[in-house]
């Protein structure tokens, strides 16, 4: 049985307009989050991953939900998964169909979605992105995809606790991870996907990772 998932990000939800939000791991330097980004419409480097997006896709950590709308509004069967009720709340209050889980429970369709989306770091999710990865898979149809955000070359891997800190105020600690995109292959073969394509849009980096 798996841990009950902790809402790490909820101040970003909830505090939206605070000057800064920050991720600070426990053994490393504090990176800000791009919360207003969150909270806009799909920009266009999002658009640029979505289109690969051709059949039923599940946006895991769908946050907000700018993500959810987008497919939704390209004509895809889109839902959103989030262990946030705000989170799944502010998805269905802009028109997206979103479920309150832990993406390592039970969820609608296993087996059957064309594709899932980590993007906004949630690679991260559950601090393990091998164990992340490998549930990816086993929602997808075959021949489904993972399309994936990574940090930018250079960035390496990284595993342990975070908290956010939202103006002085710490959220509580919770695991999380990041890749970068050299990163990404082994935990990919590890979770039993295959990297197809790194790539880049504007400023930010993303794998399509298939299922053999």
């Amino acid at each position: 049985m798996t841990a009950p998932a902790v809402d790490g990000f909820a101040a970003t939800l909830r505090d939206r307009g605070v000057a800064a939000h920050w991720l600070v791991p426990a053994d490393g330097l504090r990176r800000r989050l791009p919360v207003d980004r969150w909270h806009r419409p799909a920009d266009p480097a999002d658009a640029a991953v979505l289109a690969r997006c051709v059949g039923p896709t599940l946006d895991l950590g769908c946050g907000p939900g700018r993500v959810a709308l987008a497919l939704t509004r390209s004509g895809l069967t889109t839902v959103g998964v989030d262990v946030s009720a705000r989170a799944v709340a502010l998805t269905r209050a802009r028109g997206a169909v979103a479920v309150q889980a832990d993406l390592f429970g039970p969820l609608p369709a296993e087996g059957r979605w064309a594709h899932a989306v980590l993007l906004d770091g949630n690679v991260g999710i559950g601090g393990d992105p091998v164990a992340l990865l490998r549930r990816c898979r086993a929602l997808l149809r075959p021949a489904g995809t993972v399309l994936v955000e990574l940090e930018p070359p250079g960035s390496g891997a990284w595993q342990g606790q975070v908290q956010v800190l939202t103006g002085r105020r710490p959220g509580p600690s919770f695991r999380w991870a990041w890749l970068d995109t050299a990163a990404v292959a082994g935990p990919a073969a590890a979770a039993g996907l295959a990297v197809g394509e790194v790539f880049r849009a504007g400023r930010r980096w993303f794998a399509e990772l298939t299922r053999p």
